[in-house]
């Protein structure tokens, strides 16, 4: 392990298991590269100079547990880049919570680490900034979606430190790190959401920022790289399914018959089954007229909804991992088997696999691993003491965002969430049972109708930053238009108005239920 400790972007010292490395006078950035090329098997770690005995070195093994692992933790009140990158990134990546170990590629100079491997893999790729808070960010921003995977993490060091410096905004960093990241459009939409919500009119620093081309990587820069995680978190290998279903028989028998070809069986399957109609009864006769390898645990509800029968099948669970699944998917034979050989692998303990309809197209499939912005709940493995004390929000009831905010609840506990293409899951999307009904919500009456739905709403304001619904706000303000019938731009804008307060207002309402 080398760490590089600095003051003021330039490097103080550097140290290699208790002897000094000497190192030529330039930036931090370049010194990281020269180190990487001459000892690619080694972790650096670089250290404000103000928190060289607050570096947590005895829980480095388990931070760092593989090579295409990047973390660091800022101890400052405020990140590098302002709040207003909210405005041109809507992911879970913005908004971060410093209690636990989060996913971001924001990254801070305070303390981090990554493997010299990887510095090495993007040394040609990724330019040596003078700034080492701006290349930090820069380089996770462009690996993260190769499969770098980028943490905050307050393990890194002993304790919160005491230092109340807070990093200077500036906009002229800002524009130039959204022109090099994002598309150019970006730089002027973040220019008119900080007129709109800011009443700032920054000219110069939108000009200054057209001066820089984009960043971009290679698609194979990383992929030489094996990571091989040293945690260990497979224990019992055990494993549950979680079903809900409501009116497809036949689907679900083909689901149950190919977990019952699964070369890795599951211990049990709990099985949700819905039906609104009070007098009826389950239509799932297979459950008990024919034989099968794992237990079955079946619950009958009249009480219709995917979240509140996924919560029910979620009190029943008794394995070491959970399979939550749909009720209309095909799987391999070797599906588990394979799943548990990259979760071993990776040391993951939420993964969400790559889910298709069988005619999807192969050219628009993802093929990274990487960290997931959102969450499967038809096609997912997680580990079940990680979600003890999480359920899925029944404000989201008949909407849409219950995925997404389950899986904002696993980040915020601290675990985050890969997404791996395979083995891949083929999803039939089967029509609707014939005792399916769409429900009549609160809100469908209003003469006013909301807009985005209010469970979108809900899911936003829960867990994303102003700037981030601002942001989100601005973009459906210019692309709802063409979809609606009023062209004139002022009743357009006057009519819109409305219809995100009405969202705004039934969002309350559903966070209150």
């Amino acid at each position: 392990m080398i760490v590089v400790y600095h003051k003021n972007n330039k490097v103080v010292h550097i140290e290699c298991q208790g002897n000094n490395i000497s190192f030529e006078n330039t930036s931090i950035s370049k010194i990281l590269f020269q180190l990487a090329e001459k000892h690619q098997e080694k972790w650096i770690i670089w250290c404000h100079v103000n928190e060289k005995e607050n570096l947590n070195f005895d829980r480095f093994d388990i931070i760092f547990y593989h090579q295409k692992i990047m973390t660091s933790y800022n101890v400052l009140q405020n990140t590098f880049l302002p709040e207003a990158i909210g405005y041109v990134e809507e992911t879970p990546f913005i908004k971060i919570n410093k209690e636990v170990k989060y996913p971001t590629w924001q990254m801070s100079s305070i303390a981090g680490g990554i493997h010299a491997s990887v510095l090495f893999a993007l040394k040609d790729e990724v330019f040596p900034d003078n700034n080492f808070d701006y290349f930090l960010n820069s380089f996770a921003k462009l690996a993260m979606p190769k499969g770098l995977f980028c943490y905050s993490d307050p393990e890194l060091l002993k304790k919160n430190s005491q230092t109340e410096q807070k990093i200077k905004k500036n906009d002229y960093t800002l524009f130039r790190f959204v022109k090099q990241h994002y598309k150019s459009s970006w730089v002027f939409l973040l220019f008119l959401d900080l007129f709109l919500y800011e009443k700032k009119v920054l000219v110069l620093p939108m000009l200054f920022s057209l001066f820089f081309s984009k960043r971009e990587l290679k698609n194979d820069s990383l992929v030489k790289i094996q990571a091989q995680s040293v945690k260990k978190v497979i224990h019992t290998k055990t494993i549950d399914v979680l079903i809900p279903t409501i009116g497809r028989k036949q689907f679900l028998y083909d689901t149950l018959k190919d977990l019952s070809k699964q070369t890795l069986i599951p211990e049990n399957v709990i099985i949700v089954e819905q039906n609104p109609e009070i007098a009826s009864v389950s239509e799932l006769n297979y459950i008990q007229n024919e034989y099968w390898p794992f237990k079955i645990k079946h619950i009958f509800t009249h009480q219709p909804g995917a979240c509140n029968a996924r919560n029910l099948a979620l009190a029943e669970v008794k394995s070491e991992w959970i399979f939550m699944a749909d009720d209309d998917i095909r799987l391999d034979a070797d599906f588990l088997e394979r799943s548990f050989s990259f979760i071993e692998k990776q040391g993951a303990e939420q993964v969400t696999f790559g889910c298709y309809a069988p005619d999807y197209a192969e050219k628009s499939k993802i093929k990274e691993i990487l960290q997931w912005s959102g969450f499967g709940s038809g096609c997912s493995i997680v580990k079940s003491v990680n979600v003890k004390s999480i359920i899925y929000n029944t404000g989201f009831e008949f909407g849409y965002g219950e995925d997404s905010d389950f899986g904002m609840q696993l980040r915020n506990s601290g675990f985050d969430i890969l997404f791996s293409p395979v083995p891949e899951i083929i999803h039939l999307k089967a029509p609707m049972g014939g005792f399916r009904t769409k429900p009549v919500l609160a809100w469908h009456k209003d003469i006013i109708q909301p807009k985005p739905s209010p469970t979108i709403m809900l899911y936003k304001m829960l867990n994303l930053s102003k700037e981030q619904v601002n942001g989100y706000k601005t973009v459906l303000f210019f692309k709802y238009y063409k979809f609606q019938g009023i062209k004139n731009p002022i009743n357009y804008y006057k009519n819109f108005r409305k219809q995100w307060g009405k969202s705004v207002f039934w969002a309350n309402q559903l966070n209150k239920k």
